[in-house]
């Protein structure tokens, strides 16, 4: 049961299920009562509902499922793996991460906090349209964003069993919440963007952040490295300035998070991001539609053919 479900064929779940699609792993008993077509589920009163409540902006209380509430124990072997293996991420899979960062060094608080990149609802939110792939994606796409770019690794194998182990943690994460809602807490706050100064960001980490991160960037047994070698590539979500101002802002410094003005934490942003770091050597293919954001380090193909064809 366990291993047809959480896999390569987890897209039947995200059909079918009124909440989170972790309501099948989580059920009482491994004998499971026979699930309506496709086409019908659909229709169903919980899904619409939610459906129309997340184009409204309605969102879910943030919580924290218990492993109590998990009562097949194979699920829960399986959920503790997931939970390891972003714990532990480079020591785990050597062979997956080529940086100094686990998956724990962005999403904060073992990736259980509100407003700093937690995991909780994410399982529901997929699959997904993503404009920098331009495809929809499910969930083990989005995991090998991570531990190519993020992580400066290789991607995990779909049908692996560290995927596997990931997918359920993620998913017991997402129990309770309907398919595709937002959930109160989830990424980071959005900040207005400001134009940051290499100079100021020079002394705010100076004196704010090299406790942590070393006087070079380069990391600490307290925090990872920030630019360098064993840094995320320039094809991560934090190389992108806005993404790692508004991570900044709410969580850094780790001691004192919040601490930092806006403007503060644009300025460190942009001194960190304009740091050298490992390349991606796919970015040229990142938004094929040519509608990058504006704060993306490199240029990709579909938005220089835009320019020419003006």
């Amino acid at each position: 049961m366990w291993n047809s479900k959480f896999g390569t064929r987890r897209r039947t779940f995200a059909s079918v299920a009124p909440v989170s699609l972790a309501f099948v792993a989580l059920a009482c008993s491994r004998e499971q009562p026979a699930r309506p077509a496709i086409d019908t589920a659909k229709k169903r009163p919980e899904a619409v509902a939610a459906a129309v409540l997340a184009t409204r902006g309605v969102s879910v209380p943030f919580r924290v499922p218990a492993e109590s509430e998990i009562r097949d124990t194979v699920v829960l072997a399986a959920v503790r793996r997931g939970r390891a293996l972003l714990l532990a991420t480079r020591d785990s899979l050597p062979a997956n991460v080529g940086s100094r960062l686990r998956c724990v060094s962005c999403h904060l608080g073992d990736g259980l906090k509100a407003n700093q990149m937690p995991y909780v609802g994410v399982y529901a939110r997929f699959p997904q349209y993503r404009t920098r792939s331009a495809t929809v994606e499910i969930i083990e796409d989005r995991i090998n964003d991570c531990f190519e770019r993020s992580l400066n690794g290789k991607a995990l194998p779909r049908d692996s069993r560290p995927m596997r182990d990931i997918v359920a943690y993620l998913a017991f994460l997402s129990y309770g919440v309907p398919v595709g809602m937002q959930v109160e807490g989830q990424g980071l706050p959005r900040l207005d963007p400001l134009t940051g100064d290499t100079a100021r960001g020079r002394d705010v980490f100076s004196t704010r952040c090299t406790l942590c991160h070393g006087t070079d960037g380069q990391g600490t047994n307290a925090a990872p490295p920030v630019w360098g070698p064993h840094s995320y590539n320039i094809g991560a979500g934090m190389a992108r300035i806005r993404t790692a101002a508004a991570f900044i802002r709410v969580a850094m410094p780790f001691d004192k998070p919040g601490t930092l003005t806006p403007q503060e934490a644009f300025d460190v942003a942009t001194f960190i991001n304009t740091r050298p770091r490992p390349d991606f050597a796919r970015k040229a293919r990142d938004w094929p539609k040519g509608d990058a954001p504006p704060d993306v380090a490199y240029p990709t193909t579909a938005a220089a053919k835009k320019r020419k064809a003006r």
